[in-house]
């Protein structure tokens, strides 16, 4: 046994003595389970949790579910998922459980070299994703000077970030990208940017060698510098430092687990990520299926000196399909979900199209009989994507009869 797997073991076993307290959701699932003595007992008789069922608790039992271990008087920190796979979930967190979080970002700035001297701009929306907040606040508690870059077109942001000599960028791999390519366009010269590290997340980008390459290039030799994590989960694991393209798992702060995506067992190599929090006690995740497609490296001990489990080249990918835009995962099923529950669609077709780097969707809607004409629809299914993704969708009215039909496995979305 490794000696984090100890400190695992204990951390499991009081959060488990937490959760069947006062946990209702966990308290269910975990009805049959009986005594827990290592780590492969916990994985062999937890259960996993799905984003489905956390999703039909919260429509359940509106408007935050059961997934609560402290009366919601405790709670003081509201978050939410981009909607992706349908309607968000919302999340709730302790401060005890936002400082448990901060602390793991504090390790991936830590890992990218961050010093209190830095100056962070974190180039997001601040919508109520976690990743955003997170972010800003373990920043600040080091000391740094953050800039939030809400709110600002990219030109205006390249104006702060020249003009105050920021030195780490915050954001997708996507938009560094973009915004280099808007100060070419606008004639900014980057070469006046002091911006040493780039830190991304939302994206599989900043683990891709040629995406790595093209942002240290455009950055005028900034390190590119992965990290990832969930709203529901939280910030999960920060660069290698010496092993370009790894992500290495905070054991310290996750139970985690590799599996074949289609049986459930445990995999060696390549699998689904399978993670249990220990720190996030008040709205806590037992084995829960990320979706997240990873390689486990095989070595005991990294070049850089971890034992943390390591992550060759990254997220490699999704379990499930999906599109992603702006740093949101869109996908399939959720549209649909969307367009379907607005009203007067007929029949639709998305456009997945890039410019200047950046994936952008539109869709083509053919109206119901009775909306036939309604000229407002087209301004309402933009508003309810909208609300839903965070996200400006263009929609159009398509004439009626022009779209096609499919007697098989429907092809709406269409690349061009």
């Amino acid at each position: 046994m490794r000696p984090i797997e100890a400190e695992q073991l204990k951390k499991l076993l009081d959060l488990l003595k937490a959760v069947r307290a006062g946990n209702t959701f966990y308290r269910r699932k975990l009805e049959a389970v009986g005594g827990i003595g290592s780590l492969e007992e916990y994985s062999r008789q937890i259960p996993f949790t799905r984003k489905q069922e956390l999703m039909e608790d919260q429509i359940q039992h509106p408007p935050f579910g059961t997934n609560l271990t402290y009366p919601l008087a405790r709670y003081s920190r509201f978050s939410q998922t981009s909607g992706s796979t349908g309607k968000p979930m919302r999340w709730l967190d302790t401060a005890e459980s936002w400082d448990w979080m901060l602390g793991n970002w504090r390790r991936v700035f830590d890992a990218a070299g961050v010093t209190r001297e830095d100056r962070i701009f974190l180039a997001f929306s601040f919508g109520p994703f976690l990743g955003f907040w997170t972010a800003f606040e373990a920043a600040a508690r080091v000391g740094n000077l953050c800039i939030p870059g809400g709110g600002m077109p990219s030109a205006a942001r390249l104006g702060v970030i020249l003009d105050i000599g920021v030195t780490v960028l915050c954001s997708t791999p996507t938009y560094a990208i973009h915004l280099a390519e808007v100060a070419a366009a606008e004639g900014i010269d980057l070469g006046r940017s002091r911006v040493k590290s780039l830190i991304v997340a939302g994206e599989p980008g900043g683990s891709i060698p040629a995406t790595r390459r093209r942002l240290e290039t455009v950055w005028r030799g900034a390190r590119v510098w992965d990290q990832h994590g969930m709203t529901e989960v939280g910030p999960v694991s920060y660069p290698c430092p010496v092993r370009e393209g790894v992500l290495h798992v905070m054991e310290d702060a996750y139970y985690a687990e590799v599996i074949d995506p289609a049986s459930g067992e445990a995999v060696g190599g390549r699998g689904e990520l399978v993670l249990t929090n220990l720190g996030r006690t008040g709205s806590p995740l037992l084995r829960y299926r990320t979706g997240d497609i990873v390689e486990r490296g095989q070595e005991t001990r990294c070049a850089c000196g971890t034992e943390d489990m390591a992550l060759e080249g990254g997220i490699l990918g999704r379990t499930d399909d999906m599109v992603v835009v702006r740093g949101v995962n869109v996908y399939p099923g959720a549209v649909e979900e969307i367009l379907r529950s607005a009203g007067g669609v007929a029949e639709y077709r998305v456009k997945v199209s890039e410019r200047q780097s950046l994936v952008e969707l539109s869709i083509e809607v053919e109206p119901e009989t009775a909306h036939h004409g309604d000229e407002g629809l087209a301004h309402r299914l933009e508003a309810a994507l909208r609300d839903a993704l965070s996200l400006r969708v263009p929609v159009t009215i398509a004439p009626c009869g022009s779209l096609p039909r499919f007697e098989m496995k429907a092809r709406r979305w269409v690349r061009g």
